[in-house]
Parts: structure tokens; C-alpha cells; sequence
């Protein structure tokens, strides 16, 4: 049975004939090709944009979803996670869409579930749909000519699973990573990278993905405010005026201003909003992938 615990999953056939159907379903058209099935979402952690898209898809290929409320599920009591799986699996799903603030918990879950189980973030390991949507978007806007493109991945790469995500997918498609972030922000890495978001990186890139700084996940403050950090790594128009065709991608929830200016925002290098658009397109493709190939 295949899962998608992480982009490694999926082979550089299996993404291209995903990319294939994401194109197709584009069109925001319902379908039926899941009528019939149920798909259920569990998320341990907060969610909004993955937890609707991941949704979205579902019913789009005509899916019955059922959101289970964690706040009030017997894992808030005590429950251990081997008995969740169980009572998960006992409801014959065809799909399971978890997220949860544990690395490695959709891994273990699909060791006892017998449907597919899509890893929808878990800590700071991984988020393979985030990626997928990513790198969809990219081929989509370089019209898949991407081959080299210089990516800069900005921000706070250590605590992020979209960062984690993208530079095994991104790498693993020829494009051209450089890491940027201040020291505590970095991981250790065999990866470009520099301290700072200098205006010669920036002339240079292609594609600038902005990551949000996750402060739930630092164990102390690092910064005395955000404004700080913005100083150095928020992306104003300024910088941006040498290289008009350079794209900004972002995984969301944008800190506007923080991460993003409003200007760059709402300019016609910020791609955010096309990021949303493609990921229910990737989803359903996913959705479709796993419930219906054997």
C-alpha cells in the first residue's frame, strides 16, 4: 500500500503523472472519480489552509469527508496513539490526512492502518503535499524549464518542515538551492547558505521562497520583536527592483510585513495566492493516486 509520509514516496514518474492530473483539475471542475469513498482528516495541531485545500480536494472527486475533532476525541484523553490508529482503521476509511506537533507520528500510524495515510506537516520533519504544490507551481510558471534555477529559501529553514520538504523535492529536480537565514535559524547543512539577504543573492535568483518564523516551535525567544528580524530578512520592494522576474512563493500564513511586505504582496511577482489555487489541484491529484492505484 502506498502512503505519502514524505516527497521520497514518490518517484520522478509518479510526480510528473501527478502533475499531469493537477493540470486537468485546474479547470476547479467537481468530479466523480471518489464517489463513494471517505476520507478522513485528523489534525493534531492547528490548520487552516492545508486542512481546507486537503478537504476541498476531497469533495471536488465527489469524497464523503469526516473531520475529526480532536479538541474532543479520546486522544485529548489519555488515549494512546496505537488505539487511535485502531479506531481510525475501524471505520474503514480509504484515505487518512493527519497533521500532529510529533515528528514521525504519520509514520507510525500507517504501520497499523490499512488505507492510505497522507502526512499533512508533522513537526519539523516534513510536509510533502507543501512541496508538490511548490514545485507544480514553479514548472507551471518557468513552463517547465527549471533546470538550474537559482531558489533561495529564506528565513527560519531550521524549524521548518516546508523547508525540509523542498530541498529534498527541489533538489532532486535540478534546481539550484541557496539557504539564507540568520545563525540560529540554519541547520547544518552541505547546502549554499548565508547569514544574509544580500542584494547580489537576490539579483541572482530566480525564485525566492519566504518561510514564516515558528515561534511555537522555538523553546525561547530569540528575537526581542519580529520588526527585528524583518529588518534583515523581510522582503520589500526595494530589494526587489532589480529583478523584476524573480517569483516569491510562500507556504503560508504570511507575517505581512514580517515575512512579506503588503508591496511585494500584492505585486505580480508574489505567487502566494496561485500556491493556494495549485495546492487543491495537487491534493486531488494525490487523493486520486493513492485511494484508486493498487
Amino acid at each position: 500500500m502506498k502512503h505519502l509520509i514524505t516527497t521520497k514516496d514518490f518517484d520522478k514518474n509518479e510526480i510528473e503523472a501527478l502533475f499531469e492530473d493537477a493540470r486537468e483539475f485546474l479547470d476547479e471542475k467537481p468530479r466523480t472519480l471518489l464517489e463513494g469513498k471517505s476520507v478522513t482528516t485528523i489534525f493534531f495541531e492547528n490548520s487552516t489552509r492545508t486542512l481546507s485545500s486537503f478537504e476541498s480536494a476531497a469533495r471536488r472527486l465527489g469524497a464523503r469527508v469526516l473531520r475529526l475533532d480532536v479538541s474532543r476525541s479520546s486522544s485529548s484523553k489519555g488515549e494512546t496513539l496505537y488505539d487511535t490508529a485502531a479506531n481510525l482503521d475501524a471505520m474503514g476509511p480509504h484515505a487518512i490526512i493527519v497533521r500532529h506537533h510529533h515528528s514521525g507520528v504519520p509514520y507510525l500510524l500507517a504501520k497499523h492502518l490499512h488505507c492510505p495515510v497522507l502526512n499533512a506537516g508533522d513537526g519539523k520533519h516534513a510536509h510533502p503535499s507543501q512541496a508538490l504544490l511548490d514545485l507544480f507551481t514553479i514548472k507551471e510558471h518557468f513552463k517547465n524549464e527549471i533546470e538550474g534555477r537559482k531558489i533561495l529559501i529564506v528565513g527560519d529553514v531550521k524549524n521548518s518542515r516546508v523547508a525540509a520538504s523542498n530541498i529534498e523535492l527541489l533538489g532532486r529536480f535540478g534546481l539550484d538551492i541557496t539557504l539564507v537565514a540568520p545563525p540560529h535559524f540554519m541547520p547544518k547543512t552541505s547546502l549554499k547558505s548565508s547569514f544574509e539577504l544580500s542584494e547580489r543573492l537576490v539579483e541572482g535568483a530566480d525564485i525566492i521562497m519566504s518561510l514564516r518564523t515558528q515561534t511555537e516551535r522555538h523553546q525561547k525567544a530569540i528575537y526581542a520583536s519580529l520588526k527585528d528580524y524583518a529588518n534583515d530578512f523581510c522582503l520589500h520592494a526595494n530589494l526587489l527592483t532589480k529583478n523584476p522576474k524573480l517569483i516569491i512563493l510562500h507556504p503560508g500564513p504570511v507575517h505581512r510585513n514580517i515575512d512579506i511586505s503588503d508591496e511585494v504582496m500584492a505585486s505580480s511577482q508574489s505567487l502566494v495566492l496561485k500556491q493556494v489555487k495549485n495546492g487543491v489541484a495537487i491534493r486531488m491529484a494525490i487523493l486520486k493516486k493513492l485511494i484508486l492505484e493498487k
